[in-house]
C-alpha cells in the first residue's frame, strides 16, 4: 500500500529544479521571473474568472500562487526571510497596482463630485 503513497519530500527539490531550468532557459533572473509569472497569472487569472482587475479577484489568485510558491521554497530550503520578501514584492507589485488604479475612481467623476 506504501507504494501508492508519492514521495512529497521530493515535491519541492522537483519544483526548484524546474525553476532552475526556466530561469537557465529564459535568461532570466530569479526576480524578472516572479515580476512576469505574477503578471501571467493575473492576466490568466482575469481571462479564467472574467472578473474584472477592480474586482480582487485575479489579485487573489497571484497571491495564493506566490504563498504556494513560498511554501514550496521554505520546505526546500527554510526560511530566508530577505529573499522571501523580495519574491512576495516582485510577484505582487504590478498586480496591486493594476487593481488599485482600476478601483479609483476616474478623474472627471472626481471632479464632479
Amino acid at each position: 500500500m506504501a507504494f501508492l503513497i508519492p514521495d512529497l519530500t521530493a515535491i519541492p527539490q522537483d519544483y526548484h529544479r524546474l525553476i532552475l531550468w526556466v530561469s537557465e532557459k529564459t535568461g532570466l533572473a530569479d526576480n524578472l521571473l516572479h515580476i512576469h509569472s505574477g503578471f501571467i497569472i493575473f492576466l490568466l487569472a482575469r481571462l479564467v474568472t472574467r472578473r474584472p482587475y477592480r474586482s480582487f479577484v485575479p489579485l487573489l489568485c497571484v497571491a495564493l500562487a506566490e504563498a504556494g510558491n513560498e511554501i514550496l521554497d521554505y520546505m526546500a530550503y527554510r526560511w530566508r526571510p530577505t529573499d522571501t520578501y523580495w519574491d512576495i514584492a516582485n510577484t505582487l507589485f504590478w498586480p496591486l497596482m493594476i487593481s488599485f488604479v482600476e478601483r479609483w475612481p476616474p478623474v472627471a467623476k472626481r471632479d464632479r463630485q
